[in-house]
């Protein structure tokens, strides 16, 4: 599960992180210090729960939680403020719970475990995705995806099988990388989202950056240089 704590207290952030370890030891956590940092990482990053205090420094929390909405729309987003009355607020703003300061780590626990409850269903694979272009829709079983591309205009993205066959689709990577995070699928690249047991090799390439290939293609694939150390981590290498 990957967590992000996004809080302009550095005292409340490492707070709330120890506390969410207590009880998710597994977790994946980043944090975020103010609105501009949070935008960033929300870009970059696709996370299951977003604690989101609603009063950072630098904008509303608001403003956070509803770029989180429109790149990772699964997410359970948490607010979280020293404020009782911005619980009736949080769920005017169709945020899914909120916490209060200083933190009960009761109130926690019960929040991960909604958390968890709710996304358990969502965890297990769909089997198949719709892939709609020009009016036709083709549905793809999940296991014979290899990688899923931009497909260089900003309007979509390519969907590569094991057979070789390209489907276009006219969804945003992000989208897919929101719907495919659990299923064994990591963005290696602003362009690029990878099944990952279909990676069959990794090597330097252009310098000091890294590419892979995917089983049954030549085709060399992108690796951000700050997605090396994950991606090696999520392969046991």
């Amino acid at each position: 599960m990957r967590i992000a704590v996004i809080d302009d207290e550095k005292y409340s952030r490492v707070e709330l992180i120890h506390q969410i370890r207590q009880f998710l030891p597994q977790a994946e956590i980043a944090e975020a210090g103010n609105g501009a940092q949070a935008m960033s990482l929300l870009e970059s990053e696709v996370f299951d729960i977003l604690f989101i205090d609603i009063h950072l420094g630098d904008m509303p929390g608001t403003t956070v939680a509803a770029l989180a909405r429109r790149l990772m729309p699964s997410a359970k987003i948490i607010f979280a403020t020293a404020y009782s009355e911005y619980a009736v607020r949080a769920f005017e703003l169709q945020v899914d719970d909120y916490i209060l300061k200083p933190f009960d780590p009761e109130r926690i626990r019960q929040v991960l475990d909604r958390c968890a409850q709710v996304q358990s269903p969502q965890s297990q694979s769909p089997g198949r995705l719709a892939v709609s272009s020009n009016r036709h829709t083709t549905l793809l079983d999940i296991n014979d995806i290899t990688y899923i591309e931009t497909d260089g205009s900003g309007r979509g993205c390519v969907l590569h099988t094991l057979s070789g066959e390209r489907y276009s689709d006219s969804s945003s990577l992000s989208d897919y990388e929101s719907r495919l995070s659990s299923q064994g699928f990591y963005r290696t690249h602003k362009t690029c989202l990878v099944q990952l047991k279909y990676i069959s090799d990794i090597f330097p390439w252009n310098g000091n950056s890294f590419a892979f290939r995917v089983r049954g293609s030549s085709e060399v694939l992108p690796i951000g240089r700050d997605k090396v150390k994950e991606l090696r981590r999520r392969l046991n290498i």
